[in-house]
């Protein structure tokens, strides 16, 4: 009886053993709301998403302390980590901020009164104090809240000065230069502050998007705003990450962000490779870049952009209903880790069906440690 108490107490060990070495690689997702959701309805939510192998959250909600208050209670009842996805640059109609403090294009016109793409792009300028000032306010006010780990920042950029190749049709759009009509921000405190610094007036070149310093003069500004915005946010003990362009070649290129000299804990680069006209495997390749542009000071979790409807994505026009289909899904996540990233963050959950869910499943516990 004893010999069999023996048997049994081992099997039990090695049982335990073989699932403690069981792993799960981190998985990260944009969400939203709540809208008119109850709170049993979210609870629903966040528990589904937790026994699925989602371990943290970026939940966009608005301006209202109160509302990441009540999310977050419930996302780390749940069981998982809770972070507030709130746009910074793009700012809409709002009695705390001046018309002047928008952003300018080549050709004079407010993002405010001009948008452009959407209506929705109104860009505030990074060089003005009261855009700092407006996003410090909003930021330190909910990471004092207990319920959130950490502020995630998006739009943290200028606007596109070129589109994503693989946005140009919906927009009838040829994009293979820096255009006026979308090229940012030229206001006065810009002009002059980079006159000043460099003895280059920028509204007297023929070309403006041929002088190296001037992109860089708007890199820096946009970096200096989010370490600016990292000192308050790290001042009240939560972390800070932000969803970026991939690369940073093409976050350079596109929307003048020089992420890797970030103060960031975390970088989600939103690795879409639908917008880029490229297959699931170039999300490896992006990520190698990334991985090294920070040489090993922060982690990279990989943005990954879902199909809603698979069976429809080649009869769909719009890019933004493309994404990751079923099938690819392992080759994105293996491609990301096996390149280096941390994890992964979903765009979105509730995009996923019940195919993707399959393939994610085998895809989050394979093992990576060895290509």
């Amino acid at each position: 009886m004893k010999r069999l108490f023996a048997i049994f107490a081992i099997l039990c060990t090695m049982y335990s053993c073989a699932e403690a070495e069981k792993t799960k690689i981190p998985v990260y997702a944009w969400s939203g709301g709540p809208g008119e959701a109850t709170d049993q309805e979210l609870k629903i939510k966040f528990d589904d998403f937790k026994s699925k192998g989602i371990d943290g959250i970026m939940y966009n909600g608005g301006h209202d302390p109160e509302t990441y208050k009540r999310v977050g209670k419930l996302v780390k009842e749940a069981g998982m980590e809770f972070h507030t996805w709130i746009p910074t640059m793009v700012q809409g109609e709002n009695p705390k901020l001046s018309q002047d403090l928008y952003a300018v294009n080549r050709i004079g016109e407010s993002s405010f009164e001009n948008p452009p793409y959407v209506p929705y792009y109104k860009f505030l300028c990074p060089s003005k104090e009261g855009s700092y000032n407006f996003l410090a306010e909003l930021y330190g006010g909910i990471a004092e809240l207990e319920e959130v780990d950490g502020i995630h920042l998006d739009y943290i950029r200028f606007p596109d000065v070129i589109l994503a190749e693989g946005l140009w049709d919906k927009y009838g759009l040829v994009m293979n230069e820096e255009y006026p009509v979308a090229d940012f921000c030229y206001c006065d405190d810009c002009t002059s502050d980079f006159k000043e610094k460099t003895g280059i007036d920028i509204k007297e070149v023929e070309d403006p998007s041929q002088i190296q310093e001037w992109k860089q003069f708007r890199y820096d500004l946009i970096t200096n705003m989010v370490n600016r915005i990292a000192k308050v946010v790290h001042e009240k003990g939560k972390r800070l990450n932000a969803a970026v362009f991939p690369g940073p070649s093409i976050a350079k290129k596109l929307v003048r962000q020089e992420w890797n000299k970030w103060d960031l804990d975390a970088v989600y680069p939103m690795n879409y490779n639908d917008f880029y006209l490229k297959d699931a495997s170039w999300v490896g390749e992006v990520v190698k870049e990334e991985v090294a542009a920070v040489n090993g000071t922060k982690p990279i979790y990989s943005g990954l952009f879902i199909c809603p409807n698979p069976e429809r994505k080649t009869e769909e026009n719009d890019p933004e209903n493309h994404g990751l289909l079923p099938s690819e899904m392992e080759t994105a996540i293996r491609g990301s880790m096996e390149n280096g990233a941390a994890g992964i963050c979903l765009f979105t959950p509730e995009r996923m069906t019940d195919a993707h869910w399959v393939e994610f499943e085998k895809a989050i516990y394979a093992d990576y440690s060895k290509k």
